[in-house]
């Protein structure tokens, strides 16, 4: 005859060995590791190939001046592209009145000391629109790390602080969840007063932005479940 199968053990512990859960919350401000800026590249024609070849053109000077910048560029990456007819106002007829053609790129940048000049050398840019930058870490950054062994550690700190309270001490560790850990929103730059860099610029250009970073918000979280020696009641 099968044996009865010995019962769970109470989430909440016994009298003898108790249970005792805690969450623990790490918040670490720290600097960016890269910027990314949104660039749009426009061209009008009244007629397809001359839209077209507008639009090639300067995508490639805006593809040749981040090129330029060398190692202070980590990626760059066409996204969409568009080439939308515009139709008259008037008329029965469907007649085309103009072309407008547009291809999106990102730039991802680590060297900030180059991003204001080349922020502004791409406003520059003939028919050229910039987003950002915006700041953020990279998704294998080591902050993400210390974040979440921070929140480990406080988790047994704030244990510890109840167990002693009872007059007692934790004995092991019975459960640990990872609830969150992310980085903050990445957020735009402040522009302070212009400040220049030499060794890219050309004869005539605007004067450089100063962008300064926007520190990143790392939050880690988790739940941690003990269990204590006897309290002291």
């Amino acid at each position: 005859m099968d044996q009865p199968a010995a019962p769970a053990p109470l989430p909440y512990g016994t009298p003898d060995t108790p249970r005792l859960a805690v969450r623990g919350e790490a918040r670490l401000e720290v600097d960016p590791e890269i910027a990314r800026l949104q660039i749009t590249v426009a061209a009008r024609g009244t007629d397809r190939r001359t839209a077209l070849e507008s639009l090639t053109r300067r995508n490639k000077d805006v593809l040749d001046l981040v090129t330029s910048y060398g190692d202070a560029i980590e990626t760059q990456e066409t996204g969409a592209f568009t080439l939308t007819p515009e139709l008259t106002a008037k008329g029965r007829h469907e007649r085309v009145r103009a072309y407008h053609g547009r291809v999106h790129l990102t730039v991802t940048v680590t060297d900030f000391t180059v991003l204001g000049e080349l922020t502004t050398r791409l406003g520059d840019t003939e028919l050229t629109t910039v987003n950002g930058p915006r700041w953020a870490l990279r998704p294998d950054s080591p902050a993400h790390r210390a974040a979440r062994q921070e929140a480990v550690r406080q988790a047994v700190r704030r244990a510890r602080e109840y167990a002693g309270a009872l007059g007692a001490s934790l004995v092991a560790l019975v459960e640990l969840a990872d609830l969150e850990a992310e980085n903050g929103t990445m957020t735009p730059a402040s522009v302070a007063a212009p400040r220049s860099r030499s060794g890219y610029g050309g004869a005539e250009q605007a004067p450089a932005l100063d962008l300064e970073p926007v520190r990143q918000t790392v939050y880690a979280q988790v739940n941690a479940r003990f269990t204590m020696t006897r309290p002291e009641l």
